[in-house]
């Protein structure tokens, strides 16, 4: 068929004349190509709870809770790094709380799901179920001096007890303006309770329940910091207020009721038990250091803990038994299976890679790389990973953060990372130097990726949305807790520096689609703010174009009523932008900015979805509520599902490849 004859039965079909068979050699048919699973690109270890106690036969241990489906319970041998012993916690996906209790039994507790799990020598694990039912995280457990484990909860702020004699114990809700008991530590009878921002430190009566709050330390505002870690070290309270990130440590004599002193770029989670003269360590400006909370002495060891993430995951002392390292050394873990030792007598210190298996990494990002490379990023423990288009083979894979959004653009792949709403350039011509979580073996080469801006003093924490616009990068971010209202900025390669950045655009709506066509970028919005605890004020989901020339909005609709997000937009080869809200595909004709048509796939309000336009078909491609992966004929707007599945995330390749995922799982459909 000639060039005149194809241009001539577009526009019959455009125009309703006529209707694409399947197998009209200008449309192939929907739903003809096969699907391949392309297996697990992204895997590795990501620990975050843990606790030094003893373990499978009252050998001291460094235990862990390492995220995966499920997630795993490892006792590491503190002295050579090898996992002695390794238990499955059944329905958990993994755990910030960790805590062994005097007479030796170790509790978890999950998030996703909230379950408290506890291990004993004569039985194993055992599942112990929801503490509280209406609660899906515990965030923090600390152990009194009679076996009794306490526990703090989201998303209803709560406090729970559990006791193997006389089971669970509900303390309600602690604040009325608080979602989170983020962390926890008991003392004499009292629980000393963090929340999240507004930050505020709660002591908790053990026996009565009766609530208090510590007063404010000078100088600190609490306003958009959290209690983050609360530890009980000897007679002191240790309390480090910001985020994830390396914050202020507040220290609190128990006895003298007063906030004593203050170290500033303390990193998480725990400082250590006292040593015989008191001093406590813990990990300050990328070293770990003793603090003496009696003459206030910081103290170098000389042993650096670098990398964005440097939190300890589990600190403590045990024997070792090796040359150089005589009586306890201090011992902790890293978010990456890396196990740090240090000895107080003879300053010997070292780094042992333990052997805790990685798992797979839930892909949260897919997108074709300015190489013709398939790159996908992951959820929470992150991972970079790089596929030949043509094989489906794992060419690279690189330690990195949680990805929440990828794009080519000016031949660099861009990156928006949690939190802070990060947003990095990664140029595949380079060398792999990832400062922050994966640094070159080689000294000297520049950062790459490379961390170009963020929007934590904005408070925003998921850079969801990125498009290639014209000369400019787009990005639109979710605002971070108790905060609704997400940011648009553009970005300028060629100077290097934002040309616009524009706050609450939409109010109270986060930005979470973006596409451009001829100077306009349009972008989808959601009612949601970037965590789940936070109520929405708004009731459906607004489109926006935005004059990127001239920094303005030029208007806005409701596109799809009753919805409360549009996850995607696509332009198809029409000009006609696409979006797709809940059950819901529209299409909107931006020049007379209204909607032309729509199809109905469910009754579904989901805020996910994908949708993007596959140029060698003429297709789109979709993935549903996380219900099935679909296409869909822009001309004639027949639909088919070409495979059922929990699918979230979808790109398509200028092959016209489409790879799409399932948790850790990559697939590719070709037509």
């Amino acid at each position: 068929m000639n060039r005149i004859w194809r241009s001539l039965l577009a526009c019959l079909l455009a125009a309703g004349m006529l209707t694409a068979s399947p197998a009209s050699p200008a449309f192939p048919a929907a739903g003809a190509g096969t699907i391949e699973d392309l297996g697990v690109p992204l895997q590795d270890v990501l620990l975050i709870g843990g606790t030094v106690a003893p373990g499978p036969g009252g050998r001291t241990v460094l235990w862990s809770a390492s995220s995966g489906t499920p997630a795993r319970l490892n006792a590491v041998d503190p002295a050579t790094g090898e996992v002695l012993a390794r238990y499955d916690l059944p329905g958990a996906g993994g755990s910030y709380a960790v805590e062994a209790t005097p007479a030796g039994d170790v509790y978890v507790g999950s998030y996703g799901d909230g379950r408290l799990y506890r291990w004993t020598e004569a039985g194993g694990v055992r599942d112990l179920g929801r503490p509280i039912a209406s609660d899906d995280f515990v965030w923090s457990l600390a152990a009194g001096p009679d076996g009794t484990v306490y526990g703090g909860t989201s998303p209803g702020g709560r406090l729970f007890a559990y006791n193997p004699a006389t089971g669970f114990r509900d303390y309600g809700r602690l604040s009325p303006t608080h979602d989170y008991t983020r962390s926890i530590a008991v003392h004499d009878g009292t629980i000393y309770v963090g929340t999240e921002a507004p930050a505020a430190v709660l002591a908790v009566d053990a026996a009565t329940g009766s609530v208090r709050g510590l007063p404010t330390p000078d100088g600190l505002d609490p306003a958009g910091k959290w209690a983050y870690d609360v530890n009980v070290s000897g007679d002191h309270l240790y309390v480090r207020f910001g985020d994830a990130s390396p914050g202020s440590l507040r220290v609190y004599d128990l006895a003298a009721g007063a906030w004593t002193d203050t170290l500033d770029a303390a990193h998480g989670l725990d400082v250590s038990a006292p040593d015989e003269r008191g001093g406590v360590y813990l990990v300050k400006s990328g070293e770990l250091v003793r603090y003496d909370p009696a003459t206030r002495a910081v103290t170098s060891t000389g042993m650096p803990i670098t990398g964005r993430v440097a939190n300890s995951r589990g600190i403590g002392w045990a024997e070792l038994g090796i040359d150089g390292y005589p009586g306890r050394s201090l011992v902790g873990l890293l978010w990456r299976g890396l196990e740090f030792r240090y000895n107080p007598q003879t300053g010997a210190k070292s780094f042992v890679q333990t052997d805790i298996p990685g798992e797979p990494i839930d892909i949260t990002a897919i997108a074709e790389g300015p190489d013709g490379r398939v790159y996908t990023g992951g959820f929470l423990n992150g991972g970079f990973a790089a596929l030949d288009p043509a094989t489906g083979a794992r060419e690279e894979f690189h330690t990195f953060s949680q990805s929440e959004a990828m794009t080519s653009h000016a031949g660099k792949l861009y990156v928006g990372a949690y939190p802070q709403a990060r947003v990095y350039a990664y140029d595949p011509a380079l060398p792999w130097n990832s400062t922050e979580y994966s640094p070159s073996p080689e000294p000297g080469p520049a950062a790459n990726p490379a961390r170009l801006f963020d929007f934590a003093a904005d408070k925003q924490i998921r850079p969801r949305a990125l498009a290639s616009a014209g000369r400019y990068l787009a990005a639109g971010t979710m605002p971070d807790l108790g905060r609704l209202g997400g940011v648009l900025a553009i970005w300028d390669p060629v100077t290097g520096g934002l040309k616009h950045t524009e706050r609450d655009l939409i109010k109270d709506q986060s930005i979470v689609s973006l596409a451009y066509r001829d100077g306009v970028l349009y972008g989808g919005t959601s009612i949601y703010g970037g965590q789940s605890a936070t109520e929405p004020t708004q009731t459906e989901a607004r489109l926006f174009a935005w004059s990127v020339a001239e920094n303005r909005l030029l208007w806005d609709i409701v596109p799809a009523p009753g919805k409360p997000a549009i996850p995607a937009l696509t332009f198809d080869d029409r000009g006609r932008l696409w979006g797709i809200a809940g059950g819901e595909v529209f299409s909107v004709e931006v020049r007379a900015r209204r909607v032309i048509g729509r199809v109905t796939l469910s009754d579904s309000r989901s805020a996910g979805g994908q949708l993007a336009f596959d140029p060698v078909d003429r297709l789109l491609y979709g993935t549903h509520a996380g219900r099935e992966l679909f296409s869909l004929d822009p001309r004639d707007r027949r639909h088919v599902t070409l495979k059922k599945g929990a699918f979230q995330h979808l790109a398509v390749h200028s092959s016209g490849d489409v790879h799409f995922a399932e948790g850790p799982r990559l697939y590719r459909y070709r037509p």
